[in-house]
This record gives C-alpha cells, structure tokens and sequence, in this order.
C-alpha cells in the first residue's frame, strides 16, 4: 500500500516546512487538550473537599480558558498549513497528469476512454488529496493523541489504566482488517466509477447518434446499470463503516463500564479521588477519537493508494513515439521521400501498409486514391509522426523524420481530417487557434479560400457564432472548410487534406480547390480524395490497394490505363455527373411544361 506513496514525496518535500508547522501547531491542540483534563480534577478534588475559596477554583478555570484560546488558533493553524498544502498538490499532480496525457501517442486513446480519465484527472486526485491533507492529520493526531492520553492516564492511576485499556488490542485487531476490505471496496468502486463516467461522456458527446437512431432509451438503460452497480459498490463500503465504527464505540463503552467498575473500587478505598475518576472519563472520551480516527485513517490512505495506483499507471506509460537522441536543429524542409515503408498496427494480424515507396518533390502536390481500408489515413498519419514508422522510413529533405524533434516537424504540418474537430468556441477563435496573431486581411483570404465567406450570412452572429460542442450546429461542410480554414492560417509548408472536402458540393469543392492551387503555389500539399475531379489537377496521384501502392502516374497517364482502378473510378463518377445532368434537364422540362 504505502509503496504507491513514493510517487508522492517530491511534491511532499516541496511543502515539508508547511507540513512540519502544521504538525507541530498539531501537537500543541493535543497537548492542550490533554491537559485540560487535568485542571478540571483540580477544580472538581477541589470542590468535593468541602472547604475552599472561590479563587481556588479561578486559577483552574483561567488557565482552562487560555488552554481553550489555544486550542483554537493551534487548529487554525494547523488547518492553513496542512490543507493549503494538500490543495496545491492536488494542483500539482493534475496539471502533471494532464501534461502527461498530452503527450500520449494515438494508440494510448485508444486503450484508455475519456471517461475513464476524466474520472481520473478528477475523483482520484480528490482522493488523493484527502490523504495528502486530513488523512494525515488523522494519522499524525491519532499517533500523537493516543500517546499522550496513555501516558496521562498512567501517570493518574496505572493500575486502572491497565484495565481500562484491555479492549484496545481487540481495536487495533479490526482496523487492520477494517483497512484491507476498504481498500479492495474502494478499488472497485473507481473502476465502476470510471466506466460511468465513460457512458456518460459517450452519451453526450454521440447525442445526434443516438437521437437519430431512437437510442436514449438503451443509453439510460446502460447509465442506470452501471449507476445501480455504483452505487451497490458504495452501499458495500458504506455497510462495512456501518459496522465498524458502532463496533468501536461498543468497545469503548466497555472500557468506561471497565474504569467505573476498577476506578470506583479504587475511590472507595481511597487510591482514586472523584477528580481523578472525571479526569479519566475524560481521557476515555477523548480516546474514542484517535480509534475512530485510525479507521479514518486507513479508509484514506487505503482510498489514497488506490486512487495513486491508478494516476501512476497513466504515469508510468511512456509515449510510443519517442524523440531520438540525435537531434537535428532547424525546421525540417525540402522533398518527402518514404522508403521500404511497412507499418502494423499494434494488435492487428494484416499489415496497413506494405512496401511503400514513394517521393514527394517540395512545392509539389501529390493526390492519394483508394478503397476504405487502403491505407490513405495511415499514410498521411506517418508523415508528421503522429504514428510512428521508425527510423530509415520516412525522410524530409534527406533527413530522417524521428531525427527532428517533435514540435519541429509537426508545425511544419497543416492537417485538415476528414472528422473535423471543432472546440466549443466562436467560428473565429476556432479558425484562429492554430495561430491567434495573423491580422484581420489574412483572416478573411483563409475564410475565402475555404469556401465560409458565402456562409457568413447563416451564422447569427457571424464569426463570433458558438459553434456548441464539436460544432453541433454546423453541417458536416461547413465544419470540413472551418477546418481547412483553421490548417490554412498557419500557413503550412506542408499541407495534408485527408478526404476533408467529402461533405460539400461539387461545385464548392472545384470553387475551393482553385482557390487553394494559388494559395499553394510554390508548397507542399498531400490530398487525399475519392473524387476524380479533386484529384486531375495535382501534379502526381498514387492508387493504393490493400496496403500497396498499385498505381501512380499524372491523370492523363493513369486514365491511359483504362483497365485500371483510377481510369474506372472516372468512369463511373463521369457516368453518375452525366445521369445527374440528365435527371435536373429532365425536371426543368418538366417545369416548363407544366407552366
């Protein structure tokens, strides 16, 4: 259990001086506590000898009401010291998760869910925070109080602090049992934590999905199973303190009826004084806490280690795409060749790529055609390494792509995916995050060349229109040219558009995509396209078939070949143009003889 905790202590280290204060304002509560105890058997032996003044009994209660004053600032401090502590851990530690998730490679996303992390980023670090800050109070106050209290209650009486203490051991018994079943509950309370914070994240983020297909009754009925088993894996840890902690003060009840019975005997034969006897039930009393608090104490720092062992897993994994120790300074430029390239992914059988070779002249754009599953997608992923083809692959300027650090070669990119992701913010900001300082004319050439300036009129509030959450109320066109807006600011020197002109128009693509052969003029750009039309003007195409490279050629050679796949594609986009022609002359005649 406690090895979990060694990830904890640099950030412990970073705040010792605030934990040492705050133990030692910590000790000075108990103390006090302790010994007020002490100054009410004064007063009491006092009262019960029958003779006395009244400013015998003053001096026990001042001094009771500084101890009183005392107690109250100690816990102040104690509190400021220990939780701000603790607070800024958990601060630490989830910007250091976040940090670290940020640079997880693709195949991390897909092994982990969103809500599994979210559940993590938020619940375990809570958690853990609760052990940083009131899990040790508990832990140092229970230490501290126990000692302490034992020692006053010898020095009373020891004889009867002997008896008194015998269920002690049977306590200590339960919580290290109570500790081991608590850590297990709570384990498997996270999980099932994380997987309903998973269908919840599901559920919202795919809600035109499953309003489409009539699904939010299975999508309620899915939350509501997984909520049930929630909150029985609660019920479970909550029954267990429902047993434990009445258990404990049933034990401690005994240890009263045991100093009423041995300290009363001690009273009447004159070892005790009333005063001494109140004083030890005070004790008694004041014990209960630290035995409640050391089953506190082990509830915490069992939930602490659990929550611990989970941000640790998502620490410990190291990002698959890792940056070689030969650096090469200077943004990476010049011809893009792939050589010899063959890439698995992990946990599949067929390779995605096999035996690629191909060479991409700088200012040159180059058209990819294929079936779904060719490999187009994994292609283009490999260029800026967002997954990894390994060292002697993939060369820019003649220069090994993993010899460039990340941030390098990756800026160099502009990608535009087929899914584009819009961020719950303005059309503006959105456009604008790839690069916040262009100036407002280079603004309005990136929105003309993606095809937005004739949508300007269907946003209400123009480029300042919230677009919702992954630009729900956007078409499918409209987010693809947003995000081709958003990749052109940047103004990339190399430019990767993966089928992300599938969603508009034929006559809005061919508008956008003459806009774009200016813009391009002189740099980089990697399109892939099912579309003949998107493709005739770049200045080389390839044709991937399972993984391999089957064709390539300009468009004028690959339509010579008429047995092959392109030469077919245009045939039968040529025919389906050609019907859709007919169909749109024959309504019009329609028309016009109706009228």
């Amino acid at each position: 259990m406690f090895k979990e905790y060694v990830t904890l202590l640099p950030h412990l280290r970073q705040y010792k001086y605030r934990y040492i204060a705050g133990i030692l304002c910590l000790i000075v509560v108990d103390a006090s506590q302790v010994l007020i105890p002490r100054y009410v058997q004064t007063a009491i032996d006092t009262i019960v000898s029958g003779s006395f003044q009244l400013q015998e009994i003053v001096h026990p209660l001042v001094i009771m009401v500084l101890l009183a004053l005392l107690i109250s600032i100690g816990r102040f401090f104690w509190r400021y010291f220990i939780n701000t502590a603790s607070r800024r851990i958990e601060a630490e530690m989830r910007e250091r998760l976040f940090s670290h998730i940020l640079m997880m490679s693709g195949g991390f996303f897909r092994k982990n869910t969103t809500g599994d992390l979210m559940a993590r980023a938020t619940n375990d670090i809570s958690t853990i925070r609760q052990a940083t800050g009131m899990g040790f109070v508990a832990l140092v106050d229970g230490v501290f109080m126990t000692a302490m209290i034992l020692v006053a209650m010898f020095a009373n009486n020891a004889a009867v602090a002997a008896w008194v203490i015998i269920p002690l051991p049977l306590i200590t018994a339960l919580i290290l049992l109570f500790g081991k079943i608590v850590g297990k509950l709570f384990k498997r309370i996270q999980d099932i934590y994380g997987r309903l914070s998973n269908i919840a994240q599901e559920s919202l983020s795919g809600v035109r999905v499953v309003k489409s297909f009539v699904k939010e009754h299975y999508f309620f009925e899915k939350f509501e199973v997984s909520n049930t088993e929630y909150k029985d894996a609660i019920m479970d840890l909550v029954k267990t303190f429902g047993f434990f902690f009445p258990f404990i003060t049933f034990l401690s009840g005994l240890s009263t009826v045991l100093l009423i019975v041995f300290g009363g005997n001690a009273v009447i034969h004159n070892r005790m004084t009333p005063g001494s006897i109140i004083a030890m039930l005070s004790y008694l009393e004041m014990l209960v806490w630290p035995m409640m608090s050391a089953g506190f104490t082990v509830n915490i720092v069992q939930r602490g280690a659990a929550s611990l062992k989970r941000i640790n897993e998502i620490l410990n994994t190291e990002p698959e795409i890792q940056e070689t120790s030969r650096h090469v300074e200077g943004k990476p430029r010049g011809d893009i060749e792939i050589r010899e390239l063959d890439y698995r992914y992990a946990g599949s059988d067929t390779p995605a790529l096999k035996n690629i070779s191909l060479r991409i002249p700088e200012a040159s754009m180059l058209g990819i055609l294929g079936k779904v599953g060719s490999g187009k997608s994994t292609m283009l992923k490999l260029l800026p390494r967002m997954l990894d083809a390994g060292e002697g692959h993939v060369f820019i300027g003649g220069i090994d792509s993993c010899f460039f650090g990340l941030n390098e070669l990756r800026a160099m990119f502009g990608v535009v995916p087929q899914e584009s992701f819009l961020f719950s913010e303005s059309i503006r900001n959105n456009i604008l995050f790839s690069a916040p300082d262009i100036d407002a004319g280079r603004f309005e050439d990136v929105v003309r060349i993606a095809g937005l300036d004739r949508d300007m009129h269907l946003f209400p509030n123009g480029w300042d229109t919230v677009v919702g959450e992954r630009g729900i109320t956007l078409s499918g066109g409209q987010k693809q040219r947003v995000a081709l807006a958003r990749a052109l600011a940047i103004d990339p020197a190399i430019l990767l558009l993966d089928d992300a002109l599938s969603a508009v128009d034929a006559e809005t693509e061919e508008r956008i995509l003459s806009a774009l052969l200016q813009e391009r003029r002189g740099k980089t750009t990697v399109i892939v396209s099912h579309r003949i039309s998107t493709l005739r003007n770049t200045d080389q195409i390839v044709v991937l078939d399972g993984g391999k490279i089957v064709q390539r050629g300009t468009h004028e050679m690959l339509m010579a070949e008429q047995e092959g796949f392109y030469a077919r594609i245009a045939a039968l986009q040529q025919l389906e143009q050609e019907s859709c022609a007919a169909c749109e002359e024959a309504c019009l005649e329609g028309e016009t003889i109706d009228g």
